[in-house]
Parts: structure tokens; C-alpha cells; sequence
């Protein structure tokens, strides 16, 4: 049996750490990756770690015909569905552009892979495993959130990704032969222990561990804290930070069970604990031995001021569960960035 596994979006930050945690495993991961949103020196990285030629396709998953094409070529028995935007405020900034990236790209994949289903080109249940978000779940009445919770959304971010899992459902039921599982994880943070690769945003971070890490290597002055008069303990945002080997993991226990001929499913990947933004920003001061000078601002649009899973089901489902500290996160996100100040472009 083929242990070939397609990852698109695989050169991103979790991808290239799913693309690991794959080799691991056993499975021949292939990346599928426009490099829009990651940059070509990952590659090299996977090689030293892995100690393998890291196999790509350089295209984008939006031309379905080529999508085709690279299925056939490769028959993998999985796919990982990565690729796609991921910046709440870009996204309400510049809807249009979500909508077409993420929704389209997943229209495009899903198409690409009944073609092949249906001329028998590729094993006999098409299997998917779709890195979906928490924010599917808006602004949720109460924390932890368990995955029965109203799905809402507010942020187009957050809408594409609802809109997608959506789709697979209507898809699932049209044709029950495919497998589909659905992570909606959390914030992932950190990066891999031999710091060779890690969060590298092409422009200003969106997310708080690369602004943060930014500033305590001397890249940005302070940090911008959006919002201080949030109903929690500090009044900044809570949030469930995981690692992103945990998350890499977590793909990998999920894409192993669905091949293990288990039921399609939806699953939270998080740790069950909330830290607020001041919380990380101390544990990453204790973790680099670098001040990070931060200035509160406004609320920005989009954002809630509390988000932290209930993960038991996954730990039930797929014998999953985050076994990183904050202060790892931190500790490997720091390893990372100050030994690539400037990222993969140093």
C-alpha cells in the first residue's frame, strides 16, 4: 500500500511541521505549494532534518486540471489540506480575497480529487484531512468550547473556513465513501527544537508569537496589544496557544485513523488552557531573557476576548493530546528567531 500523503500548503509553518512529523510516521509526504505564503529555503531545512529529498509541486491549488494532474502523478492514499490565508485582519480588510483563496481552493482540491476518485485513479475512499480554525466558533458564550458549540463567524477569515467545513459535509453526504477529518485547532506557536524552521510572516505578523519575538530580537520596537478592557483577568485577549508539533501530531493522528478506516469526524486540537496576551509576553520574557515592550491600542476588528478547547474528544478519538508547556513554546520560538533574525531570507 502507498504511504504517499499530498500536503498542500505543505512549505508553510505547519505544514513544513506536518511534513516532518509524516516522515516520522513513516508516510512519503509530497508539498503542494505556490510559495505565496512561505518561502523557498524551507525546503532545504526539511532536508537536514529529515535527511530526505523533500518532494514539491510548485503550483496553486486553485488550477484544478493541475491539481488533477499531480494526484495522478503521485496517488497519494491522503490528503492535508494546509493552503489557504490566515490573517483575521487582511480578512476583513480584504474579503474578497479569502473568499476566492480559501473557498475556491478548496472547491478546486475537492473537484481535482473526485476526478480521480471516479476514473479510478486513486485509492478507493477519498481521504481528506482539512486544517480548519476555531474560529469557526465566533465569539463563543463560554469557554472551553466543545465541538457541538453554535459555529458562527466574525471575520471572513473565519467565514471561509465555516463555509468550507460546510461543504464537506454536503459532500459526505452525497458521497458517504469519503473519509473526511476536521481540525479546528487553536493558535499554534513555536517552532521545531533544532531551530531550522519556524513562523516566518512575508510582512507585518498578524499573530501575536512572531510580533513578539520580533521585538525581543530588536526587529520592532514594541509590541501593539490590541485591547486591554477585555472581560478576563488582565483585560487582554485569552487565547489557546498550542505548539506546532503538537498540531503537526495531531494531523498526523487524524490522517492514521481515517486510514485506519475510521469515520469521518471533527475534532478541537488545543491545549484546554487559556493564556492571556500579558501571560505570553511574561513566559516568553522568562523564556528569551529579553524585554518585549508592548503598548496597549484599540480592539481589533474580529477578535474575541476569549477562545480555549475542550480537546477530550480528541484524545478519545485519536489517543491525541498536546503535551507542550507555554514556556516550550516560547523557549523553541525564541531558538528559532534569534537564530534566523531575518527568518528563511537571512
Amino acid at each position: 500500500m502507498s504511504t504517499t500523503i499530498l500536503l498542500t500548503g505543505g512549505a508553510g509553518y505547519i505544514g513544513s511541521h506536518t511534513l516532518i512529523a509524516l516522515h516520522e510516521a513513516g508516510y512519503q509526504p509530497v508539498i503542494l505549494d505556490n510559495f505565496s505564503n512561505s518561502h523557498p529555503a524551507v525546503l532545504e531545512r526539511l532536508e537536514r532534518i529529515t535527511g530526505q529529498p523533500v518532494r514539491v509541486e510548485r503550483g496553486d491549488v486553485l488550477e484544478t486540471p493541475w491539481v488533477e494532474a499531480v494526484l495522478r502523478r503521485h496517488q497519494p492514499v491522503g490528503v492535508v489540506h494546509f493552503a489557504g490565508d490566515k490573517a483575521v485582519g487582511e480578512s476583513v480588510a480584504n474579503p474578497l480575497k479569502y473568499f476566492h483563496n480559501n473557498i475556491g481552493g478548496a472547491v478546486s482540491l475537492l473537484r481535482a480529487m473526485a476526478a480521480v476518485h471516479a476514473d479510478g485513479t486513486a485509492p478507493a475512499a477519498p481521504t481528506l484531512v482539512f486544517s480548519s480554525s476555531a474560529t469557526v466558533y465566533g465569539d463563543p458564550a463560554s469557554v472551553p468550547i466543545t465541538e457541538d458549540f453554535p459555529r458562527s463567524h466574525t471575520n471572513p477569515y473565519g467565514h471561509s473556513k465555516l463555509v468550507i467545513e460546510d461543504m464537506l459535509t454536503a459532500l459526505r453526504t452525497a458521497s458517504p465513501v469519503w473519509r473526511v477529518g476536521v481540525l479546528r485547532y487553536f493558535n499554534p506557536v513555536g517552532a521545531h527544537p533544532s531551530g531550522l524552521i519556524g513562523e516566518d510572516p512575508a510582512d507585518i505578523p498578524n499573530n501575536l508569537m512572531p510580533y513578539v519575538t520580533q521585538v525581543a530580537v530588536g526587529q520592532r520596537p514594541y509590541l501593539n496589544v490590541y485591547g486591554n478592557d477585555y472581560p478576563t483577568p488582565d483585560g487582554t485577549g485569552v487565547r489557546d496557544y498550542i505548539h506546532v508539533q503538537d498540531l503537526a501530531a495531531g494531523h498526523v493522528a487524524a490522517l492514521q485513523a481515517l486510514l485506519g478506516g475510521s469515520e469521518s469526524f471533527t475534532v478541537n486540537l488545543g491545549t484546554g488552557h487559556g493564556h492571556s496576551v500579558l501571560e505570553v509576553v511574561k513566559a516568553f520574557e522568562a523564556a528569551s531573557g529579553r524585554p518585549v515592550p508592548y503598548a496597549f491600542a484599540p480592539r481589533r476588528a474580529g477578535d474575541v476576548a476569549q477562545c480555549y478547547a475542550d480537546a477530550a474528544l480528541a484524545k478519545r478519538l485519536l489517543g491525541w493530546e498536546a503535551r507542550h508547556t507555554l514556556h516550550e513554546m516560547c523557549a523553541d520560538a525564541w531558538r528559532w528567531q534569534s537564530g534566523n533574525p531575518n527568518g528563511y531570507r537571512g
